[in-house]
């Protein structure tokens, strides 16, 4: 495995762990009105780096990432 491809895991990981973390304390904590915007705002944010983690690593962008891998490991063995 990769440098960035253990990166990327690492980021992934982090944002899905904030993700359900946040969640989690929506449900049990009372939201102050004052930081109720500021708190919508960073709950939309790790929404959609949720969905875009999702939707790479299970979506057509991971097939189209390996396939180039392979590609490149074809063109390397016939040097």
């Amino acid at each position: 495995m990769e440098k960035t491809e253990i990166f990327k895991y690492i980021i992934g990981g982090l944002v899905i762990v904030g993700f359900f973390t946040l969640l989690v304390v929506l449900v049990f904590k009372p939201i102050p009105k004052e930081n109720s915007e500021l708190l919508y705002l960073v709950v939309g944010a790790l929404v959609g780096s949720f969905g875009t983690i999702v939707t790479y690593n299970f979506g057509s962008s991971a097939g189209s990432a390996e396939k180039a891998r392979t590609i490149g490991k074809i063109a390397e063995s016939k040097n």
